[in-house]
């Protein structure tokens, strides 16, 4: 290699080292409003950990057959606190966490996978849940880990992403990645980040194998003017699930707004009442 293409060469790994790093690690941690955090202080706080990370947990109640609730990417589990409190106060029990680099939890990095096994954790403590309830990127993981092993008697999909390819299309998108990039991206996810995990492209995707999922009760919320996760997206993965999804479009609340909405929130609560009172109350 002439010392041209080797400068060319560095210049590109470089590059590449600098996309799969912002793909892979949140930037910075989420502010909290003061309602919110008002709201999460609520909770009892818990830890578990995970290949040496501390994650931070959340419990309102000790009823059986929670609702566990799981945020979305840059988010955290404050920002659900306004539904926690909701779910609460209607008589479940109700379990969220921080994922890894998020929160109140430790790290940097955080992956489906790790989500699933902290979902899975919390299975194994608390024992099967009555509903998961996942926002955004906490939409992929929740069907992922159902799909994985994770038992629970229905899912909530609020603006939820279907497919891990679109989070890889959208960063290109926004950073405007050339595809040669792109195409590196994609090898060190599937070398360097899911080493041993076959087919990420498929089975990291919400629509896939719906045969898998044993539950009949899915709902799932999208803003027709979603500008992150656009409603295709939530239509691909009701159409996959037939007479088990219900999809209700929401207009003006956009990507960020609906998770907090006080529609949204009294639709999830009524839906998970409607399930034939699959939640214990709370004392």
């Amino acid at each position: 290699m002439n010392p041209t293409d080797e400068a060319a060469a560095g210049r590109f790994n470089a590059k590449a080292a600098e996309a799969f790093a912002l793909f892979t690690r949140p930037t910075g941690r989420a502010k909290v409003g003061a309602g919110d955090r008002a709201l999460i202080e609520r909770a009892e706080k818990g830890q578990l950990t995970l290949d040496g990370t501390d994650v931070a947990t959340y419990r309102w109640g000790d009823g059986d057959r929670p609702v566990v609730l799981v945020h979305g990417w840059g988010s955290c589990a404050a920002r659900l606190a306004n539904l926690a409190t909701a779910l609460h106060e209607s008589g479940h029990s109700v379990l969220a966490f921080d994922l890894p680099g998020h929160g109140e939890s430790g790290g940097e990095l955080t992956t489906i996978v790790q989500c699933r096994d902290i979902i899975r954790e919390l299975q194994g403590q608390y024992g099967p849940f009555s509903a998961l309830v996942g926002y955004s990127f906490g939409s992929l993981c929740s069907f992922f880990a159902l799909r994985e092993g994770v038992k629970a008697e229905a899912l909530v999909g609020i603006a939820g992403v279907s497919r891990f390819d679109h989070l890889v299309s959208g960063f290109r998108d926004t950073l405007g990645l050339s595809a040669e990039l792109e195409v590196e991206l994609r090898r060190r996810l599937e070398n360097d980040l899911f080493p041993g995990e076959p087919d990420i492209w498929e089975r990291f995707a919400s629509p896939y194998a719906p045969e898998q999922i044993d539950l009949e009760q899915i709902l799932l919320i999208h803003d027709e003017g979603d500008e992150i996760a656009d409603v295709h997206q939530a239509r691909e993965t009701a159409e996959a699930y037939g007479d088990r999804a219900e999809l209700v479009i929401t207009q003006g609340l956009g990507h960020h707004r609906i998770v907090a909405a006080k529609e949204t929130v009294s639709q999830v609560v009524a839906f998970l009442q409607g399930l034939g009172g699959l939640a214990a109350p709370t004392p």
